[in-house]
């Protein structure tokens, strides 16, 4: 037994046989076919890397000319200062589908709160929450009527 466990394994380069191993027609041709088509793919993947590291973006441009700037979409300042201002009154009971609460913080409205309606469409909001959407939108929060003096929409 202790014969077994002090022998030690040594290989020799003689010991393999691979005489048999050879490679030869459509398996030489594809073994080149996927290290070309692997280094094809690597030299690519750099080159995406490298073109697109660090250059700086041109907005796109027609015919030589820059795109025009997109029309503002709020409302000016004097406009929105423009818009009257009530004192809110509780609906009376006969009045049921009167609006209780403002549909853009979905407050509700108090009795002798100061209230901003808008012209065409009549609906109300309290003045800080409509001046806030008024600065980026031209419309009204629920009907989307629009408040553009000038629109042709």
């Amino acid at each position: 037994m202790e014969n077994q466990e002090t022998q030690t394994f040594h290989w020799h380069y003689k010991d393999f046989d691979d005489s048999n191993f050879q490679i030869r027609g459509r398996t030489l041709f594809f073994v080149v076919l996927l290290v070309c088509l692997i280094l094809f793919v690597t030299l690519i993947y750099f080159y995406c890397r490298w073109a697109c590291q660090g250059v700086p973006r041109a907005p796109l441009r027609l015919f030589g000319h820059a795109p025009p700037p997109p029309p503002p979409q709020g409302l000016d300042q004097s406009a929105i200062g423009n818009l009257p201002i009530i004192l809110h009154r509780r609906p009376s009971p006969t009045n049921s589908n009167a609006e209780a609460e403002c549909a853009i913080c979905l407050g509700i409205f108090q009795e002798g709160e100061k209230v901003k309606v808008l012209p065409d469409c009549r609906h109300f909001y309290h003045s800080e929450c409509v001046d806030e959407w008024l600065r980026t939108q031209s419309s009204c929060p629920l009907c989307r009527a629009s408040l553009r003096v000038d629109s042709t929409v």
